[in-house]
């Protein structure tokens, strides 16, 4: 039981290629076109989930690949016609920046949070949502369950889309989200700054309420179809499970997100890991 496991491994990668051949799984933020209006967004700091352009990467178009790439934005080249489509058949002068529905942070900007609090760390950490309606939701119990951030991958997974900022009910204003390259070393940096990794997976030997989730903790939500990675699974510290005793062996990832996280909350407000 990988929580929210419903797609198969080949639905899966047809996906993931549909996904590389066309932005259209992006397209619910901001879209700003033009060569100008994209190095002025580029230069302005603005948050900005995807550069998609056409043709030779010459000139200035080659200028804006070079600055993207330097500031680790996803870059993806498209068809002149699946451009056309995303701009709305506009001039767009070969390239298109979608930008974040919300500014992201640096995962120091997270931790630096919960000290400013005076409280343990909870970080919920998505190996690869891919589901905007799941990360809208995820991020509303985020907030309500007092989580000071969420940490994302770039690549293989949602960025902060106008339908993600929707099904959030707005709590993507309030709640910190860093966009990574990479999440495992993002867990080994969690570690060295003293939290301890938890997994959720039906491999788990403990149940989520038997688990002790107080302290400095960061929890993991994995991919809708295949849970958790290999090499993230293995960053945990320990992996809790969610018992079920009906026939469907799975939950939606952003359901089982709320389990776990409101077990967390429930704990943690016990054990004084809120300030009021």
């Amino acid at each position: 039981m990988s929580y929210g496991r419903g797609n198969n491994y080949k639905g899966r990668k047809k996906f993931e290629k549909a996904a590389e051949a066309s932005p259209a799984g992006d397209t619910s933020g901001d879209i700003i076109y033009g060569r100008n209006s994209v190095i002025e967004a580029l230069r302005s700091g603005r948050s900005i989930n995807k550069i998609c352009f056409s043709g030779e990467m010459s000139g200035s178009l080659g200028m804006i690949i070079a600055e993207a790439k330097e500031k680790n934005i996803v870059v993806v080249k498209q068809s002149r016609q699946n451009l056309d489509e995303l701009c709305g058949n506009v001039n767009h002068q070969g390239v298109a920046a979608l930008v974040a529905a919300a500014d992201y942070v640096d995962v120091d900007d997270i931790l630096a949070c919960a000290r400013e609090k005076g409280e343990d760390p909870f970080i919920i950490v998505l190996d690869e949502i891919q589901d905007a309606g799941n990360l809208g939701a995820i991020i509303r119990t985020a907030d309500a369950v007092g989580a000071h951030g969420i940490i994302i991958p770039k690549r293989r997974a949602v960025p902060l889309t106008g339908a993600v900022a929707k099904a959030s009910s707005g709590a993507v204003s309030y709640v910190k989200v860093a966009r990574v390259p990479n999440i495992v070393n993002e867990l080994q940096h969690l570690k060295e700054e003293g939290l301890w990794i938890t997994g959720t997976s039906d491999s788990g030997k403990t149940t989520f309420y038997n688990a002790d989730l107080t302290g400095p903790l960061a929890i993991v939500i994995g991919n809708e179809a295949d849970g958790m990675g290999r090499l993230v699974s293995e960053q945990c510290d320990f992996i809790v499970n969610i018992p079920m005793a009906g026939t469907v062996s799975s939950l939606n990832a952003s359901v089982a997100a709320g389990v776990v996280l409101y077990e967390a909350f429930r704990q943690r407000s016990g054990k004084g890991n809120f300030k009021s």
